[in-house]
């Protein structure tokens, strides 16, 4: 994939030889002549010949790389041993335009290295390439070795099997067992000419020129067409990663549900953005599913409809505005009150100590208004800069929108970028100490973090407290296809922490009013059945509200393959009891590959 891709693409599999910290030093054999791939490939997913020079592995060249800096290209034997667990094909990492073509039979002389996309802090696993090659071309026009063919049928149920735990969780030394476990099947076929037939997506094409299909049609099947992640024992072993070897131009712009018709054919290769990938020399024809984007039903005059909509780094530069208005006025139909994250500050990624953000969040109530929708009010507290993380110099924060014809804001002074917000009693109900205000801001918890934004509302009489998150990313946690099974969740640490003040917070209300009406919603960053979602819920003070739905509709985001939550509504005890309520993920955005946001906005309705 050549333009914007390049650069993205050279990190996949750069070879080992460019970064020394990013490989695998292994005892090799200490004679290497005369040997087959699958020799070089072994049983297990570490060559037996890592760092060792080989002479001579012949086979067949099934496809070129001719951009980015991970020029080479894939060689497979065409007389194969019976064992499934060795691969048959390599990766002959060249550093420079390959000077051979498809069907050549070839020889290569080299160094066998594994190499770690991302290096090795990423806990990925290695992949196996021959580097420093000297190539001999022995023939032309030669048949290429037939596809594997990866289907519902040949891919194990069981995910991976769990890690060494004399090597800290890796299952890089274990024996390859590829009829028992998804990640083993993959692994024995790297390198190898592999095709997936009809493929649906389940993750609609990237910016990179990526997809997403599952060759498990019924998989824990979205109702509209994806896959969901519902457990961390549920990684749906039918999902592969799909990249071209062709233009970016000619890869098909597809959605969740749309369909591969026909053969995709290509190497498999593994890198650090999603592990096993088919690198397609032939892709399938695309077959569009109809998929739609959703519209919510309009709140009746007694139920207050709360949103969270995570507007992805949105500045006053964007050229996102008029369609995040039309979504928020047509698709979400105008709720009375909407948190929103990651707004950022005035002149967005320029990060020269400005963290006003009113002229992007003025620009976004002009352009709701011009859609026909209300004259949002506004509440926000302006982070200290370059101090809650995110794009750096953008300064992302939360902001209230609030339609003043349905709801009114709670004005209360004290609240700041630092000034910690408490709960009091006055007159035997619950009040915050300021409004807006942060939830311990001080606190650990929150460093490079959003702090939450709490805010008191009337409606209709009723007092509700809103508290507006953004917790810590999951950045730093290793992939599914990691090396370590399971793999390490290290952002889940901070989250915890974070997940634990906002509970407290909760708690603090209730304990003053049993009976708020407390909502804590945005973009949790994390499941609901994660551990996060459990301590925000503790001891019954909140409760997931996306629960009330039907597991086959439960997602906000769609990573992988995998459709999951990230964006939470939670409610308090008195919200949930009356039952009185109604939610909706409204899937505007996730399954699009023209998405103005990569989450999908939530919508609580119910009746103070």
């Amino acid at each position: 994939m050549p333009s914007r891709s390049s650069a993205r693409l050279a990190a996949l599999t750069v070879a080992a030889v460019c970064s020394a910290a990013s490989t695998v030093a292994l005892t090799s054999p200490a004679h290497a002549d005369s040997v087959r791939i699958h020799d070089i490939q072994g049983t297990t997913r570490i060559s037996p010949y890592a760092g060792q020079k080989v002479t001579d592995v012949p086979g067949i060249v099934t496809a070129i790389r001719t951009y980015g800096s991970s020029r080479g290209f894939w060689i497979q034997d065409p007389t194969p041993d019976h064992d499934p667990a060795t691969s048959e094909g390599v990766f002959v990492f060249t550093s420079s335009t390959p000077k051979v073509a498809v069907g050549d039979s070839v020889t290569v002389t080299g160094t066998v290295s594994e190499y770690v996309p991302g290096g090795a802090s990423t806990g990925n696993q290695s992949l196996t390439e021959i580097t420093k090659p000297v190539v001999t071309t022995l023939s032309s026009g030669n048949t290429v070795p037939a596809a594997t063919v990866i289907s519902r049928k040949s891919v194990p149920a069981k995910y991976a099997p769990a890690g060494d735990t004399a090597a800290s969780g890796s299952v890089n030394g274990l024996a390859l067992q590829p009829a028992k476990y998804a990640l083993d099947y993959y692994e024995s076929l790297e390198g190898m000419n592999v095709q997936v037939a009809d493929a649906r997506v389940v993750t609609a094409t990237d910016p990179y020129s990526e997809l997403w299909v599952t060759v498990k049609p019924h998989e824990h099947r979205s109702l509209r067409g994806g896959t969901i992640y519902g457990s961390y024992t549920s990684q749906n072993t039918g999902r592969i990663q799909i990249q071209s070897l062709g233009s970016t131009a000619d890869f098909p712009k597809a959605n969740v549900g749309d369909t591969l018709t026909g053969t995709t054919t290509g190497p498999l290769d593994y890198n650090q953005f999603g592990g096993y990938t088919l690198v397609a020399g032939q892709l399938g024809t695309l077959k569009s599913g109809g998929l739609q984007r959703e519209t919510t039903r309009k709140q009746s005059h007694g139920e207050l409809a709360v949103a969270t909509y995570n507007v992805e780094n949105l500045d006053p530069s964007d050229a996102t505005f008029d369609k995040h208005a039309s979504a928020i006025v047509h698709n979400l139909q105008s709720p009375d009150i909407v948190s929103l994250e990651e707004i950022q500050d005035d002149n967005g990624a320029k990060d020269d100590g400005t963290v006003d953000a009113s002229v992007t969040v003025h620009k976004l109530i002009d352009a709701i208004v011009a859609a026909g929708g209300p004259k949002y009010e506004w509440r926000s507290i302006d982070p200290v800069n370059d101090q809650d993380g995110g794009e750096p110099g953008g300064n992302i924060r939360q902001v209230f929108l609030f339609n003043p014809e349905r709801v009114s804001f709670t004005d209360r002074a004290g609240g700041d970028s630092t000034t910690a917000v408490g709960v009091t009693k006055v007159h035997g109900k619950a009040q915050l100490t300021a409004s807006p205000g942060r939830i311990d801001p001080a606190n650990a918890a929150w460093k490079s973090s959003r702090k939450p934004l709490a805010g008191e509302f009337v409606f209709r009489g009723r007092t509700v407290f809103v508290i507006a998150n953004h917790l810590n990313s999951k950045g730093g946690d290793q992939g599914l296809t990691a090396q370590y099974q399971p793999p390490v969740r290290s952002s889940e640490v901070q989250r915890h922490a974070q997940a634990t003040l906002v509970n407290a917070f909760v708690k603090n209300i209730l304990d003053v009013q049993k009976d708020a009406e407390v909502i804590a919603l945005g973009d949790m960053n994390d499941f609901e059945f994660s551990g996060t979602a459990k301590i925000l819920e503790g001891d019954g003070a909140l409760w997931s509200a996306i629960k009330s739905l039907p597991t086959k509709e439960r997602y906000t985001y769609d990573y992988q393959g995998n459709e999951q939550v990230l964006d939470q509504i939670l409610v308090s005890p008195s919200i949930r009891r009356d039952g009185d309520f109604d939610y909706d993920s409204v899937h505007i955005n996730s399954e699009f590959n023209d998405q103005i946001s990569d989450h999908d906005p939530q919508v609580l309705r119910f009746r103070p």
